[in-house]
């Protein structure tokens, strides 16, 4: 599959082939859906504690006898029916969110998206972008001529402070390396710009 290399003045300066493994997938919804469930479960923290009836405060003592009272029985004061009770049924610290799926599927995900972001005309590549210095007004007039009214994903190979920092403050542009390429955010941002860098770097990609 072809597709142009532009510059950071989104002029067109030539064509490129790109990998049919990766842009010219079949779209899989399902498969999609799966991909971003996985993540998202996976980056779950559970917060929600309830104590059990060893963890409460208060006397295991028999509250009054079993019989005899014309009362219903009752064991101690920390019966979860009990004000200041154990809770029953309720979620611990230790449950686990997480599901599986193996690295194959991920990867079909993940490029299976890509395809579909490229036959929508949402994917950019660009040949390299260079900045004098860390300042957000230059990295604003490199992609004031995209419309502003999308969120944009800049995809970079490595770690770079200039480019990372100046994005940084605008609030519909997000820097991420290729390695951390993800579902979430490709369904998050409506642009999708890389740099040919990081190009050689999708097709090995080991998906976290």
């Amino acid at each position: 599959m072809e597709t142009v290399i532009l510059n950071q003045k989104w002029k067109e300066i030539w064509k490129i082939e790109l990998s049919n493994s990766i842009f010219n997938v079949g779209y899989n919804e399902n498969l999609i859906h799966r991909a971003l469930i996985y993540q998202l479960s996976s980056s779950r923290i559970n917060v929600a504690f309830t104590k059990t009836r060893w963890e409460r405060r208060g006397s295991t003592r028999k509250i009054y006898r079993q019989k005899g009272t014309g009362r219903a029985r009752m064991g101690s004061n920390r019966s979860p029916i009990r004000k200041k009770g154990w809770v029953a049924f309720w979620p611990r610290w230790n449950r686990n969110f997480k599901i599986s799926m193996n690295r194959k599927e991920r990867r079909r995900a993940l490029f299976s998206l890509l395809s579909f972001k490229l036959k929508d005309n949402n994917i950019l590549i660009v040949d390299d972008i260079k900045l004098k210095e860390i300042k957000t007004k230059f990295a604003k007039d490199i992609i004031k001529d995209l419309a502003w009214n999308k969120k944009v994903l800049l995809v970079i190979k490595e770690k770079n402070n200039k480019i990372e920092k100046s994005f940084s403050n605008l609030s519909k542009v997000k820097t991420i390396l290729v390695n951390y390429l993800n579902m979430s955010d490709l369904l998050k941002y409506d642009t999708l710009i890389l740099l040919k860098s990081t190009l050689e770097n999708l097709n090995s990609l080991v998906i976290k």
